[in-house]
């Protein structure tokens, strides 16, 4: 088995602290794996030798994830640390990074500096505010909405690219279209929604929601993808909602970007604020810690034998999945999401799956034929574009010939592969 290039990385630096309490949050109740209990922040010790041994083990592209709980509870000029010593630690990276918040906490400060080094932010709205402040409250039982909006206004005006976050749950479900077309008029064209399975521990008083069923799932998917398909232009799609898009990279014959669509999981890890190392954020507890910063090395728990088993959880598929026409597309759908946590059970979005992909398959199996063509169509452009320009200059390209492309590789096994 090849070791698993640290191709990303997950840090909670507040660990499960929040400004806010949503009542389905399932990561609040974290709080209590750590001692001393209270207010939790990463030192600048941990913070460190996180991104030393984070650049150390990059191949060459790295994506750093900041999440809690709130990350921004960490203040600005946190961020402006770990930025520093990513340039410091760093080689030859190219370096991303993304920033899940609430956006309560985001000023013009803050906007200036997310622009400035390019932060990819998640936003996490419900839609309008009728669906977000069902679930979505502040600690003192108030709704969250006109701040979060707020928010995420000020950091649209200073051109920093947000992408709504969606937790769609018992009430959420009802209202795909609502939901979908708010997030258009405020300017929010990629989004994720994630379905409500483990319903939150209560934190938001007696308003606590059930999970979202299987059926109604499947049902909101399908009218989500009507809108996506019918927002398309001249056949390219005008917004983007991360299942669709990751489904459509199966159908392609890519691999797709969403893990839950993998056949195996344990291609990241998670980084707390204690330094403590975890398989998954789903899955931050004492069975699934893999190490410390302080005391091990990244690459190294991200190959341990540890990781390896949690990756083959996903893998141990309940007996039905063995002759699903639709396996190859939802691989079982996340491990934690499967009846009772198990291994070998089937997944609690099972029918959702099944909803979706008889009602999206046909359009999708189109879009991704139509898109096969098109590359096709460009390489042979590309090859003729290259040909045509060698041989303006006086010489035929040989399949053994080096590639006019300057690829330093035999045109027989680049752009002439095709030919």
């Amino acid at each position: 088995m090849n070791p698993r290039p640290l191709n990303s990385i997950l840090v909670k630096p507040a660990g499960p602290d929040c400004n806010m309490a949503c009542a389905y949050c399932f990561y609040l109740e974290k709080a209590d794996l750590f001692e001393p209990r209270g207010r939790h922040r990463m030192s600048d010790e941990i913070l460190e030798a996180m991104v030393r041994q984070t650049m150390e083990n990059a191949p060459g592209q790295i994506s750093f994830g900041w999440q809690g709980g709130e990350p921004t509870l960490m203040g600005l000029g946190f961020f402006e640390k770990a930025v520093e010593l990513q340039k410091k630690h760093g080689r030859s990276h190219t370096v991303g990074n993304g920033l899940q918040t609430n956006g309560i906490l985001i000023d013009e400060k803050w906007v200036k500096f997310l622009k400035e080094y390019n932060f990819l932010v998640g936003l996490s709205i419900d839609g309008p505010a009728h669906v977000h402040d069902r679930y979505r409250k502040m600690k003192g039982g108030g709704g969250s909405w006109d701040q979060v909006v707020e928010g995420a206004h000020r950091m649209l005006d200073g051109g920093v690219a947000v992408n709504a976050l969606t937790v769609v749950n018992d009430y959420a479900v009802g209202f795909a279209e609502e939901i979908y077309a708010f997030h258009k008029d405020l300017g929010l064209n990629y989004m994720q929604f994630i379905p409500l399975v483990d319903p939150g521990i209560g934190r938001g008083g007696d308003d606590v929601p059930d999970r979202v069923s299987a059926e109604r799932f499947g049902a909101f998917l399908c009218s989500l993808f009507d809108l996506w398909i019918g927002d398309f232009d001249d056949g390219v799609p005008t917004t983007s909602v991360r299942f669709f898009d990751s489904v459509f990279h199966v159908y392609a014959g890519l691999q797709p970007p969403e893990c839950t669509l993998l056949s195996e999981c344990g291609a990241y890890v998670v980084v707390e604020h204690n330094g403590d190392v975890y398989s998954c954020d789903f899955y931050v507890e004492p069975e699934w810690r893999l190490g410390n910063v302080l005391h091990d090395d990244l690459g190294a728990l991200l190959n341990s034998e540890r990781q390896d088993e949690f990756g083959l959880m996903k893998s141990r598929l309940a007996a039905p999945c063995a002759s699903c026409r639709w396996l190859k597309y939802c691989r079982g759908g996340c491990t934690r999401d499967r009846t009772a946590g198990a291994q070998g059970k089937l997944s609690h979005l099972c029918e959702s799956f099944q909803i979706f992909f008889e009602h999206a398959d046909g359009p999708l199996e189109e879009l991704a034929t139509k898109w096969k063509r098109e590359q096709i169509e460009a390489r042979e452009a590309e090859l003729d574009r290259i040909r045509r320009s060698a041989e303006s200059g006086g010489r035929k390209v040989g399949r053994n010939d080096p590639c006019p492309c300057g690829s330093g590789r035999k045109f027989k096994v680049c752009c002439g592969r095709a030919s």
